[in-house]
């Protein structure tokens, strides 16, 4: 199978054909393209930083406070700087995730201007001034630094021709008089190429991955927990919804039905063979029979009655028994299940076990229930021949979002040949 081709910088530098693939180049050219934005807001930075760096250079050399009017600059142009900082730093951010695409595919939603009184109220103006402000302080030292390496590097590089055309050359920690004694030196510098392209590519990939974390919208926390709450009020509200039905089914209309089926019987029983009304009555009192059946059907597909009866391991168990293949059942549990996480667990074994004897040509497949920590742990596994993809049917997509509805997840591991494993993993206790 052809690898998948890696999407980011991050990804690709753990490959091994990052040297002769285009991903070096695409880390220079980021490099690159960041030291005129690194040095416009470096510039406007020093313009705080210097003045504050010399008050601070006299306290400390000189004991005495600094004058009145470097005091009151300081204090102007930091309040300034901070007021319109959220306003500059929109179109720097806008051109940021522009070229964050250099080095990472992955897409970045963008952030449109929301209004004036937005990017001062919002986390996400202000993390986008946090980025400006390490873009403007700590890249230029930290390109600063790598450029002397290049330097000392392509020093070494050069020192057998540097050495011919002087007396003596200092080459790191020592000195060389003639091109031959240089030699050695230009061979280690040499070797060090490959690794400045992987500093490059480090430098570049943690770059890129600071502008992804600063520049992504923040999630809002009080939305994601309404949005949890809410989840879990319709979850409550269907199962009370669903024990409703259920009673009203099995309480009200089930009794009713096979009262009436009873009459019919009893009915057909006194009318004659050769009666014009025989037909009719036997045919209504097979539909009002299959009615029953089905009835009971949708009764026992809300809630099976075993799961009430004999609990999750017990109806699990007849489950197995029924399937047409060699079940295996390992259930290890201790302890009172929530009603919607018991329900929820036998439909995702009832779901799984009639995947595998549909779909999977499998000749045994097991069924373990245990508790792992906080959740309830059920998987299902069989000896087929894999393959099973969501994206072909509604049974493992519906089967998902069941368990999301519990506040549990599923796993799938199918590969092609086999085995298929279906773990659900739900909270004991909610």
């Amino acid at each position: 199978m052809t690898p998948e081709h890696p999407r980011h910088l991050a990804d690709a530098l753990r490959r091994r054909g990052w040297l002769i693939s285009a991903w070096p180049w695409r880390a220079l050219l980021y490099l690159v393209s960041t030291i005129p934005i690194a040095g416009v807001v470096a510039v406007g930075l020093l313009v705080i930083v210097a003045p504050l760096l010399a008050a601070l250079n006299g306290i400390w050399l000189r004991g005495r406070p600094p004058e009145v009017g470097l005091l009151l600059f300081l204090a102007v142009g930091s309040l300034t700087l901070l007021a319109l900082a959220p306003i500059a730093s929109f179109p720097v951010a806008a051109v940021e995730r522009w070229r964050l695409g250099l080095v990472d595919g992955r897409p970045l939603p963008p952030s449109p201007w929301q209004g004036l009184a937005a990017r001062y109220r919002s986390t996400a103006g202000w993390r986008e001034v946090a980025y400006v402000f390490w873009l403007g302080g700590f890249v230029p030292v930290a390109y600063w630094v790598f450029l002397l390496l290049v330097l000392l590097d392509l020093g070494l590089v050069a020192s057998p021709w540097l050495a011919g055309d002087a007396d003596e050359v200092i080459v790191l920690w020592g000195t060389v008089d003639t091109g031959g004694e240089a030699v050695p030196y230009a061979i280690v510098g040499v070797l060090l190429l490959p690794v400045l392209w992987y500093v490059a590519g480090l430098l570049a990939a943690a770059q890129a991955a600071v502008a992804r974390w600063a520049l992504t919208r923040p999630v809002d926390a009080a939305a994601l927990r309404e949005v949890a709450r809410s989840r879990t009020r319709l979850v409550g509200a269907y199962e009370a919804e669903r024990r409703r039905i259920e009673r009203d089914l099995h309480d009200g209309a089930q009794p009713r039905l096979t009262s009436l089926t009873l009459q019919l019987g009893l009915a057909r029983l006194d009318v004659p063979e050769d009666s014009p009304a025989a037909r009719p009555l036997s045919v209504a009192h097979d539909e009002a029979r299959a009615l029953m059946v089905m009835l009971r059907q949708l009764v026992h597909g809300i809630r099976p009655q075993s799961l009430t009866d004999l609990g999750l391991a017990g109806a699990v168990r007849e489950l197995a028994d029924a399937s047409t293949i060699a079940v295996t059942l390992r259930a290890d549990l201790d302890g009172e299940l929530p009603e919607i996480v018991e329900t929820t667990a036998y439909f995702a074994v009832s779901e799984a076990l009639g995947n595998v004897a549909r779909h999977a040509g499998a000749s045994r497949a097991e069924v373990r229930l245990v508790r792992a920590g906080p959740n309830l742990v059920v998987e299902v596994s069989d000896d087929g021949r894999g393959g099973a993809d969501p994206a072909r049917g509604t049974g493992l997509t519906g089967l998902a979002d069941r368990v999301a509805a519990a506040d549990g997840r599923l796993l799938l591991a199918s590969p092609a040949g086999g085995p298929t494993r279906v773990r659900v993993e739900l909270p004991w206790r909610r």
